[in-house]
């Protein structure tokens, strides 16, 4: 408990971010709609667009979350949850002004930009504070209370914006975005290493000596700085050295293939399908939130201890197979809701991933692994709307190749069983990489 007990700011700094970030979700489609096509239910270019920026996200994320993790090793965690933070805070300033279409435009530049810099890394950062301070046998119960404080922060923000209108839901968010980062500043404490002294200098400092010994030192702390940046070999070398991160990074993959497809496709299905509008969407996310904070809080505490992780993976992953394709034949609008409940099983893979790769590395590399996996979620990120955009602005269309709007939902669940299958193939070795390897 005392372990616990010592994350709690990190777990306000989590609710507090999270909640900013969701309780704009249900109002953004209809804001995107709006703006670009008044009037009607059906719209490509909306489609196309968020489809556009979400691959823009994840090329940005493909890069930055390695690089962000590995730096959080040398410069604390701490230091690099300040960055995805602050940038968060920019795009809500900018609809939570004005959502006509010139400032949509404007929100839709700078969210692109700012998210490929820090999407994600909130989450990844917070995974790898949470391995620093609690030891291995209580980690899967951590990364899943700390999944449950985000499933908290689901259920407050898509309530919140059940009944709050959407000008008031993006002043009260870019309010909370911007509290989420004095309150972590001012509260979160780093665990620094013994290489604390590399921690308050600055990652790109200089130093110029005549001294011969001192330009040897120089030589070597940029050599050390550079070395903070993660190379294509170290990803590969931390991919080939422990084959259950392997195969987690596979399962990654997929499952954020299937993630990043839903993520393209469902508002815009059920839309076009039962004419959803902001407070269908919250009832809906409102639902999820529940089961998955439910789940991650009381269930997966008591079951980590006793369950495999890696049986809790594939049963979160089967449940995500079958939940996508009952949702692609949805015959009426009350289907979404019934679905909705299986999130309670769905939520369990997100943090069972993590603990398995948390516990192929050494303390010393949490954060590159973290980063490794979130980068390896991006490249998913990045696939997945240049697969499903087309398909579900096509299957959507007035003239579709043959009747099945949730054709691109179905291929979706395909993915998830491929993920599913791979999972099954996941060991329960127990291996740390040795530091000089990675």
């Amino acid at each position: 408990m005392e372990e616990m007990a010592e994350l709690g700011h990190l777990f306000m700094t989590v609710f507090l971010s999270a909640v900013s970030g969701i309780m704009v979700i249900p109002a953004i489609t209809d804001v995107t709609m709006e703006a670009l096509c008044p009037g009607v239910d059906e719209c490509s270019l909306a489609i196309y667009l968020s489809g556009f920026q979400q691959a823009v996200i994840g090329l940005g994320t493909v890069v930055m979350m390695p690089l962000i993790g590995n730096l959080s090793d040398r410069y604390g965690r701490k230091a690099l949850l300040t960055f995805p933070l602050t940038l968060s805070i920019i795009p809500l300033v900018t609809l939570a002004y004005s959502r006509t279409t010139e400032f949509f435009y404007a929100y839709y530049i700078l969210r692109t930009i700012t998210a490929m810099l820090s999407e994600g890394s909130t989450n990844c950062l917070a995974l790898a504070y949470v391995a620093d301070n609690i030891s291995e046998s209580k980690r899967t119960s951590a990364f899943g209370i700390l999944a449950g404080v985000g499933s908290s922060a689901f259920v407050f923000g898509t309530l919140s914006a059940r009944f709050l209108s959407t000008a008031m839901a993006f002043q009260v968010a870019a309010a909370l975005s911007m509290a989420a980062a004095v309150y972590m500043r001012v509260f979160l404490k780093d665990r620094l290493s013994e290489t604390e002294h590399i921690l308050t200098q600055p990652i790109l400092k200089q130093i110029v000596s005549d001294d011969d010994g001192d330009q040897q030192s120089c030589v070597l702390t940029n050599k050390v700085a550079f070395k903070a940046f993660p190379s294509v070999g170290d990803l590969i070398s931390l991919l080939r050295t422990s084959v259950t991160f392997s195969q987690a990074a596979i399962v990654t993959f997929f499952n954020s293939l299937a993630e990043g497809g839903l993520q393209a496709a469902i508002m815009y299905y059920l839309k076009a399908r039962f004419q959803f509008s902001k407070n269908q969407y919250a009832d809906l996310m409102l639902i999820m939130g529940l089961a998955g904070m439910v789940s991650q809080l009381i269930l997966m505490p008591l079951l980590a201890p006793f369950v495999a992780e890696q049986k809790l993976l594939s049963l979160g992953l089967l449940v995500g197979c079958a939940n996508t394709v009952v949702l692609s034949v949805a015959w009426v609008d009350w289907v979404p809701y019934a679905t909705a409940v299986f999130t309670a099983v769905v939520v369990l893979v997100t943090p069972c991933l993590r603990s398995i790769a948390s516990k192929q590395v050494g303390s010393r590399e949490q954060g590159k692994a973290q980063g490794c996996l979130s980068g390896i979620g991006s490249i998913g990120s990045i696939i997945a709307p240049l697969l499903f955009t087309p398909l579900t602005a096509m299957f959507l269309s007035e003239k579709p190749p043959f009747d099945f709007p949730g054709f691109s939902i179905l291929c979706i669940g395909f993915m998830t069983m491929i993920a599913f299958i791979q999972s099954l193939m996941i060991s329960a070795e127990h291996h740390q990489i040795p530091t000089h390897k990675v």
